[in-house]
């Protein structure tokens, strides 16, 4: 299991957006290369209703694990979640992401989805599914982002979403706010 690099420890403070908050929860989880799978990727699955279209680790799970995050925030996933680019479907459109907003990225063969938790000049640090085989913080081309969209919140957005300026190796704090 993986621990929250030291660059990235500040996220635990933030106590808000709920989908992040659950995001962070699942930090670490990797998947089983070969012919073993995750039981815990396998349990989100099930939990979801998608076992009969999930039912191995090397299927691409990125939006698998956004929907285990948003259902366990609270929120009804994107339609087709296992998608990545469903999720351009999903919440709010906004112009600029956000902490804990959804990030919609193209990439050859298909897409992948993850949540703001920063940025440099170059690119958005992501926590995602499926990123080196585990959930992970990595660092994606903001040329390669198509679409953010902000969860849905049902009281009011949470007074910490907010851009965040950071280095392009990671700090222990955010370089700026936004």
């Amino acid at each position: 299991m993986l621990t929250l690099p030291s660059k990235y420890v500040w996220l635990l403070r933030e106590g808000a957006p709920k989908i992040l908050v659950e995001a962070l929860k699942l930090y670490g989880t990797r998947e089983i290369v070969g012919a073993q799978h995750s039981p815990e990727i396998l349990a989100w699955a099930r939990k979801l209703g998608m076992s009969r279209d999930y039912t191995m680790d090397e299927t691409p799970w990125c939006g698998l694990f956004m929907a285990v995050c948003a259902a366990n925030a609270g929120y009804t996933p994107a339609r087709i979640a296992l998608r990545a680019k469903d999720w351009l479907n999903w919440g709010r459109p906004v112009g600029q992401p956000m902490l804990g907003d959804a990030i919609i990225y193209t990439r050859v063969g298909g897409g992948h989805v993850g949540l703001y938790v920063g940025e440099d000049t170059t690119h958005y640090h992501t926590l995602g599914g499926n990123q080196g085989n585990a959930v992970c913080i990595a660092r994606l081309p903001k040329s390669a982002a198509v679409g953010f969209r902000r969860s849905p919140f049902q009281v009011g957005q949470p007074p910490n979403v907010r851009r965040i300026f950071l280095q392009s190796t990671g700090v222990a704090a955010p370089v700026s706010v936004v």
